[in-house]
């Protein structure tokens, strides 16, 4: 069973970093690609970035390439996202994602698992 539990969130000043972490439970950690999705309050959910089952291909969204990085330890069970030069917009609850099939998409409906979110406010 997939259970994924998402820190890291908080408040920061524009400009400042965060490192975001979600740690699965169960025991099949990398078998799955993950993904970090965000959704801000009266918006959709939109895809952030993903990672493949090894760690050797990532996809970031174009928003975020160049400020955040997705990466992966499979032996702490653990996918992590830096965030640097944080802005206002970055403004969202943030939450990972698990995909069974190893896919690494970046459609919300492709995933198969989701932590319960952690809120990410950057003030200006």
């Amino acid at each position: 069973q997939v259970q994924l539990v998402e820190s890291g969130g908080g408040l920061v000043q524009a400009g400042g970093s965060l490192r975001l972490s979600c740690t699965d439970s169960g025991r099949t950690f990398s078998h799955y690609a993950m993904g970090w999705f965000r959704q801000a309050p009266g918006k959709e959910r939109e895809f952030v970035a993903t990672i493949s089952r090894s760690g050797s291909i990532t996809k970031h969204a174009d928003s975020v390439k160049g400020r955040f990085t997705i990466s992966r330890d499979n032996a702490k069970n653990t996918v992590y996202l830096q965030m640097n030069s944080l802005k206002p917009e970055d403004t969202a609850v943030y939450y990972c994602a698990a995909d069974f099939t190893g896919w690494i998409g970046v459609g919300a409906d492709e995933y198969d698992y989701w932590g319960q979110g952690t809120q990410v406010t950057v003030s200006s």
